[in-house]
């Protein structure tokens, strides 16, 4: 029987007799999943990386557009409007990584952490609109193949791959501890990918003059990011769900407290992620003496 002066023990556990000759025990830990060392190591860390990354961004999408309407070329100005989802993305990665820094308060016990999750979710959701709007510019443009100016394409593209892989590089370090930083990392790898693929549907038509290669290209490269985003979303949505964390086995951790020191039996086991970087485990504990 729990009455209401249960306690939760907070990385350890309370004991308390119920009279009934056997003593319960509430533990509440929390288990860190980044590989950071600090509490929020992490997340810290990466603020130059944001901040570098959303400026070369937002310049490049600025140059990039300036070359589209320059050329006629509705290829680059497609692309400068993906690019600048991608702004909006790093924003999206960086606001929940601050949100979690916050302070808990008596209303949000445990700080803003989530924001992390919703976040990468949000990111994924992007990603998604973002090869939609590929695909379908890439399909209208199989019907009327615009005359492309190739050697501007390939100049443009190759700048592109280089801001985008320098930025994928920025959070390369993180993006496996950490699902919100992954978002961010697959948004400047997605990125870098499609400049790659417009760069060398550049050079094939600036050699053949063959215009409907840019659309097919882009549709193959949307397939390879497509496949990549839809493991993210599934990830997060389990997250928002407070899925047990892939890497933890629920077994496992009911056998390991089990075999604790006077503990008689285990229930109540709950494992969810609070943050992208950080676990909770709840469990009640029926203590033998």
């Amino acid at each position: 029987m729990h009455g209401p002066h249960d306690h939760h023990g907070h990385g350890h556990d309370h004991k308390h007799d119920h009279g009934h000759g056997h003593k319960h025990g509430h533990g509440h830990s929390h288990g860190h999943g980044h590989g950071h060392g600090g509490h929020n190591h992490g997340p810290l860390t990466f603020d130059r990386a944001f901040a570098i990354g959303i400026t070369l961004n937002v310049l490049f999408v600025i140059a990039e557009a300036g070359a589209g309407l320059a050329s006629h070329s509705v290829a680059l100005l497609a692309d400068a409007g993906h690019n600048l989802s991608d702004v909006l993305g790093l924003c999206v990665a960086w606001g929940g990584a601050t949100l979690a820094r916050r302070e808990p308060s008596k209303r949000f016990t445990y700080g803003f952490k989530g924001s992390t999750i919703l976040a990468a979710l949000l990111n994924a959701l992007l990603l998604l609109m973002a090869l939609g709007a590929i695909v379908l510019e890439s399909v209208q443009r199989f019907g009327e193949p615009a005359p492309v100016k190739g050697a501007l394409v390939v100049v443009v593209a190759a700048i592109g791959i280089l801001i985008n892989a320098a930025s994928a590089w920025l959070f390369a370090r993180g993006q496996k501890g950490d699902i919100n930083l992954r978002g961010a990392y697959l948004h400047m790898a997605a990125d870098a990918t499609v400049s790659a693929g417009v760069m060398l549907a550049g050079l094939v038509i600036w050699v053949t003059g063959i215009a409907w290669i840019d659309p097919a290209v882009s549709i193959i490269v949307a397939m390879i990011i497509f496949w990549q985003t839809w493991g993210l979303l599934r990830e997060t949505v389990e997250m928002s769900l407070n899925a047990v964390p892939r890497g933890i086995d629920y077994d496992e951790v009911a056998a390991a407290l089990k075999a604790m020191p006077n503990v008689g039996a285990t229930h109540d086991l709950h494992i969810w992620p609070m943050s992208t970087t950080e676990t909770v485990l709840t469990a009640h504990l029926v203590m033998t003496t």
